[in-house]
């Protein structure tokens, strides 16, 4: 089942100078797609352009229903209200303390404010509201940047154990976590318009 499709994609913030170029990409149900480059070179662009708060300049993008995972999940919440409230106000939370306890997240913490929350806990409950929404695909960027390696590690298995359900599309600038998860890498050049280059899971093996 496809869960994203671009095809032709072109986009820049001026027309001399294109991000993208006649850019495609297919993501299915069931597979993890890395973007990975330096910083500058399009990735959170692609996450914008793909959610829709950028238009591109040609080309289409089709998305099935989705939701995000951001990089920071302390401003992923409002800092003013329980992390329930916030859930409760994007989708159903019918059933949400089961899901949390199958997430390793205390039901208990869903009625804290987000301050009162370590990182890895509040990063778990901004999976499990982007889970709760019922995606086909999940739009992670750099979703462990902010952890520590232990941490990091338990986000990601929990985002894989997802996949039955889901497809997701992965931006990081950390090359070995995209080896160790993706079923392709695209990695993004740092000439404007330079084609991206597409990595199979037989390529990242030897690299």
């Amino acid at each position: 089942m496809t869960v994203l499709r671009i095809e032709h994609l072109s986009f820049g913030y001026s027309k001399e100078r294109l991000i993208f170029e006649d850019f495609n990409l297919v993501v299915h149900k069931g597979e993890v797609v890395s973007i990975v480059g330096p910083s500058g070179v399009g990735k959170s662009t692609l996450f914008e352009l793909i959610a829709g708060f950028l238009k591109p300049l040609a080309g289409s993008i089709w998305v099935d229903r989705f939701s995000s995972i951001f990089q920071d999940p302390y401003t992923s919440f409002h800092p003013s209200y329980t992390i329930l409230d916030q859930i409760a106000e994007v989708c159903s939370i019918e059933g949400i303390e089961e899901v949390a306890s199958q997430m390793d997240i205390d039901p208990t913490l869903l009625q804290k404010l987000p301050h009162e929350l370590s990182g890895g806990q509040l990063q778990r409950c901004s999976i499990l509201r982007a889970i709760q929404m019922g995606p086909k695909l999940l739009l992670a960027d750099e979703p462990t940047s902010a952890l520590d390696n232990v941490t990091s590690l338990k986000v990601m298995k929990l985002l894989l154990s997802y996949l039955d359900r889901v497809g997701i599309l992965l931006i990081t600038h950390d090359m070995d976590l995209a080896k160790w998860c993706s079923d392709r890498v695209v990695k993004l050049g740092t000439e404007s318009g330079a084609a991206p280059q597409v990595l199979f899971a037989s390529d990242l093996e030897a690299l």
